[in-house]
C-alpha cells in the first residue's frame, strides 16, 4: 500500500496469516518533521459482519517504531458498504519523542453504477479529516477505483493537498 496526504507519505508492506490479523512493515516520511520512521505494524480485525447485502468491520491498528519504544501509534479504522454504499472512519494517535498528535478521518459516498465480479469499480465520495495540530476539519471529495487485486483512491483537498491511498493485493 502506498499513502500520501498532509501528514506523511508512506509505504507499507503486510502478511494476512488469516482475515483476523496482519503484521507488516511501513517506511514512513514525515512531512512536519525532520526524521523518518520505519513502523513494524500489527493491524487486527475486532468485528466483522456480512450479510446478504452489506459488511462491516471494525478494525484495531498499531506500530511501533524502529527509533525506540517511545515512537508508536494506534487507532481504530472501520467501515460498512453495500455495493451501492460505503461509509467509513479512523482515529488515531501518533507518540514520538519530537511530537504527539492524534488525527481522525470520516469519508461517505456511493457507486455511481453497480459493476459485476471483475468489473472495474468506482465510487464517488467525500472526505473530511482533521488533526489536532490545526483542530479544523478538512472537506475534499474523492474518487476510488478498485478492479481484481487493484485500488486507487485519491483526492485533492481545500489547500491542494494530495490524498492518495493505493493499493495491490498479492
Amino acid at each position: 500500500m502506498i499513502f500520501s496526504d498532509d501528514m506523511m507519505d508512506s509505504a507499507y508492506y503486510h502478511y494476512s496469516p488469516s482475515y483476523k490479523y496482519s503484521l507488516g512493515i511501513e517506511l514512513v516520511d514525515e512531512k512536519k518533521q525532520t526524521e523518518d520512521h520505519v513502523y513494524f505494524r500489527h493491524t487486527y480485525l475486532l468485528d466483522r459482519k456480512n450479510t446478504q447485502h452489506s459488511q462491516r468491520n471494525l478494525y484495531f491498528q498499531s506500530g511501533l517504531s524502529t527509533g525506540g519504544n517511545d515512537e508508536y501509534f494506534y487507532g481504530l479504522l472501520g467501515d460498512w458498504e453495500t455495493r451501492r454504499y460505503f461509509i467509513g472512519f479512523g482515529a488515531q494517535e501518533f507518540k514520538s519523542n519530537a511530537r504527539n498528535y492524534s488525527k481522525q478521518f470520516i469519508q461517505i459516498g456511493f457507486a455511481p453504477y453497480l459493476g459485476a465480479y471483475g468489473d472495474l469499480h468506482s465510487w464517488l465520495m467525500v472526505k473530511s479529516k482533521r488533526t489536532d495540530l490545526t483542530d479544523e476539519w478538512n472537506t475534499y471529495p474523492v474518487v476510488k477505483f478498485f478492479k481484481g487485486d487493484y485500488l486507487l483512491e485519491f483526492g485533492v483537498d481545500e489547500n491542494d493537498k494530495l490524498d492518495l491511498h493505493f493499493m495491490i493485493r498479492i
